[in-house]
């Protein structure tokens, strides 16, 4: 026995749409999948054949998240959630924004054999010279 809620049967009401997504460089994976409610984030991954489709992804580092929010494996998903799979880190942050400040600080800084600028003594030199002739 189905009964009507909002034009939908109990059966319907009971599935939820869910995306899961996952980025590489040069292309972008996407899977629509309709589970049942109460579904977590595993079990949606485990039905999108991801581990299938991209077998070298490191599953035991795995970071994931919906709509750009951190979550867990067992998080329950609702209706409309777009679960992303994360690519691992291939630089520490860190790391990367240390070399970038020791790069700025290497371009900033004057070396210490530059010749001094001559243009504005050389300017007040004729400025002075200029007068005492008159």
């Amino acid at each position: 026995m189905t009964t009507e809620v909002d034009g939908k049967t109990s059966a319907q009401s009971e599935k939820i749409t869910v995306k899961v997504i996952y980025a590489e460089p040069e292309l972008v994976w996407e899977q629509t999948l309709f589970l049942e409610a109460g579904s977590s984030a595993m079990q949606a991954i485990q039905c999108s054949q991801f581990a299938k489709k991209f077998p070298n992804y490191p599953f035991e580092a795995l970071a994931i998240g919906v709509y750009g929010q951190v979550c867990s494996e067992d998080r329950i998903l609702t209706d409309g959630d777009r679960l992303e799979i994360y690519r691992p880190l291939t630089f520490d942050p860190m790391e990367s924004r240390r070399r970038r400040a020791i790069h700025r600080k290497a371009f900033m800084t004057k070396p210490k054999n530059r010749p001094k600028r001559r243009k504005a003594k050389l300017a007040a030199e004729q400025a002075v010279s200029g007068q005492d002739k008159t």
